[in-house]
């Protein structure tokens, strides 16, 4: 029972992680596709704008859930890392070059150097979510199990590559619809329409490629398919449509605002569907939640710490991003930097 809870704490953990973070991965993508530098000059003064206060402390999550996975489920994380550590070891690069980048892009003066960091920091950008999707794709098809050594058939496959790609949609989703909403709050109409169209774009390419990974899964990841086609998976895949929709349809009306919560109510939907799509499995079908879980005292642990989490932690994040989100928080000016 106790493994049971700390697993579905994890799940709660990714979709955090996946929301949080996909906000600010999907930022650094349209910083990507935004253009030269005076095409994409306004844009990109967004990005670092709408980013600079919170950027750090979406990472916080992804702390969590390596903690949680490494105590409450070693075996699970052994075998993860393992078989995975190639795509997983290119993320977290990606991260490192990526905060480089976005950190260093703006105080730095020469524009050759200033072009290289944002460069850095777009295309990692990219390149982080979609390795982070191609381990969770191979992780539902059940490509890994304990013992499985390293291999590129592990993850550079149909369903990995599918799931990168839907990762990939998913925090441009995310960015494109946070994006717009910041637009209003800094009383830019035309960035407002700007992002707004590529909210609508990658809805849309998002629901494209969900299509067609539901069809690749029906092949290559057999029970997570039946999980997503059937029951509670079939409900949450359903809800997560609406929500789509619900948010191309509010990112062009006045209660724009609310897009914010509907394009991560996308997202957690999708990680829930999963979760309860390949259940009771770790990895479908060779490592049960129970088989993968570590000793029941760290796993009571778990549980403590989790919730002093929520007692302490949690609330402390929800008033930060909320500042953030009403303009309370501004980033460092150019003459903040300079002093």
């Amino acid at each position: 029972m106790t493994a049971t809870v700390v697993a579905w704490i994890l799940l709660l953990a990714v979709a955090a992680y996946a929301c949080g973070g996909g906000v600010d991965y999907g930022a650094g993508f349209w910083d990507l596709f935004a253009g030269g530098a005076e095409r994409g000059k306004r844009p990109r003064w967004l990005v670092d704008h709408a980013m600079a206060p919170v950027w750090e402390v979406n990472n916080v999550w992804l702390i969590f859930v390596l903690v949680l996975m490494w105590t409450g489920f070693p075996v699970f994380f052994q075998t993860v890392f393992t078989a995975l550590w190639l795509p997983l070891a290119l993320a977290a690069v990606g991260m490192v070059l990526r905060g480089a980048g976005f950190a260093l892009r703006k105080p730095t003066r020469r524009l050759a150097e200033r072009r290289i960091y944002g460069a850095a920091f777009a295309v990692s950008s990219l390149l982080t979510p979609f390795f982070l999707g191609t381990v969770i794709g191979s992780v539902a098809s059940g490509r890994v199990s304990p013992g499985t050594t390293a291999s590129a058939d592990a993850w550079a496959n149909t369903t990995s590559v599918m799931a990168g790609l839907i990762t990939v949609a998913a925090t441009a989703f995310l960015g494109a619809a946070f994006l717009t909403v910041d637009a209003r709050r800094f009383d830019a109409p035309d960035l407002a329409r700007y992002f707004r169209l590529r909210t609508w774009i990658a809805a849309t390419a998002l629901l494209i490629l969900g299509v067609i990974g539901l069809t690749v899964t029906d092949d290559h990841a057999t029970y997570v398919h039946h999980g997503l086609t059937h029951g509670a998976g079939l409900a949450l895949v359903i809800a997560a449509v609406v929500a789509l929709a619900v948010t191309a349809w509010l990112v062009a009306g006045p209660a724009a605002g609310w897009a914010r919560y509907s394009s991560v109510a996308v997202v957690a939907l999708l990680v829930a569907a999963w979760g309860f799509a390949q259940r009771p499995y770790l990895v479908p079908t060779s490592l049960t939640v129970q088989q993968g879980a570590g000793a029941d005292a760290p796993l009571q642990w778990m549980l403590i710490v989790a919730a002093v989490a929520l007692v302490f932690i949690a609330p402390a994040l929800v008033v930060l991003y909320r500042l953030d989100t009403h303009g309370v928080l501004e980033p460092l000016t150019d003459e903040d930097v300079n002093r």
